[in-house]
């Protein structure tokens, strides 16, 4: 029927497989553990075990962006390692997302959590969890995002193009190119083909005749296909002679990035902290 989640009650839009004991019920969450109860009593003394324990109020795993200046941080999670943290995450995940298939086979992924610091009424530091990006560890297709989630609660703010922009900037940091896992949900096309056309006419703006599309591509961390597209929701591409060349006016990306009201939320490159995992 509901969940509850910190101090926010929210209806799921879509039905997700929690066990059957569960269903028709409100399921409260441990904002730090994602672990779920109908009980109140339950998880009114989980919270103040976990309290009590000296744990940290945040989600498992290593810090790789942030904080930046709006305390926001982005911690990185092996599935492997916090199986079920992150079995719960897509459990919760799959109540706002209707195209998520959802897989309790999450060894193969990483998961990527984007928090807000605050300060709890013991004065303890706490990171409440505004969404959640996902990624193959091994993408034959170099996929860099597999599915991604603002939670309801904290939507409408630019999280979900800062983190497309997190994931980016993990990909770059790799060496690689990637883009994200198809097909992409409607809500998905809007959010991506907003950000490419702000990432790519940003570097239209200087861009350097000495250069092809492919270095354009090798600097942003997009794949070649990703930034062809929206160069031709663009009209910026024409055919001569057999050979896609790009129409490049510098009034006409300057007069294109003006008329974008609302430019995407990106992330602070330097506060990025990860090292590309061994594997």
């Amino acid at each position: 029927e509901a969940i509850v989640f910190s101090e926010w009650k929210l209806e799921p839009w879509y039905w997700a497989p929690f066990p059957e004991e569960y269903h028709d019920q409100t399921l409260y969450f441990c904002d730090f553990t994602l672990r779920y109860t109908p009980s109140v009593d339950l998880i009114l003394e989980h919270r103040e075990t976990y309290r009590a324990s000296g744990a940290p109020r945040r989600p498992p795993g290593a810090r790789c962006y942030g904080p930046d200046a709006q305390g926001v941080s982005l911690w990185e999670i092996d599935g492997e390692v916090e199986t079920l943290y992150c079995q719960n995450l897509c459990l919760l995940a799959k109540l706002f997302l209707d195209h998520k298939t959802l897989n309790f086979d999450v060894e193969p992924f990483r998961y990527y959590a984007l928090t807000s610091h605050r300060t709890a009424d013991d004065g303890a530091d706490e990171e409440e969890l505004l969404g959640y990006f996902s990624k193959e560890k091994e993408s034959r297709l170099a996929y860099n995002l597999a599915c991604i989630l603002t939670m309801p609660q904290h939507q409408r703010k630019g999280l979900g193009t800062l983190m497309i922009d997190l994931s980016y900037a993990l990909t770059q940091r790799e060496g690689k190119m990637g883009s994200p896992e198809k097909p992409l949900s409607d809500l998905g096309k809007l959010s991506y083909r907003s950000y490419w056309t702000w990432t790519v006419l940003t570097a239209l703006k200087s861009y350097d005749s000495g250069r092809d599309l492919k270095d354009v591509s090798r600097d942003l961390g997009l794949a070649i296909e990703d930034v062809i597209s929206t160069l031709q929701h663009l009209d910026m591409i024409r055919e001569w002679k057999g050979q896609m060349l790009v129409r490049l006016d510098y009034e006409e990306v300057a007069s294109k990035l003006k008329s974008i009201k609302r430019p995407p939320r990106l992330c602070d490159p330097s506060k990025v902290c990860w090292t590309p995992p061994a594997d």
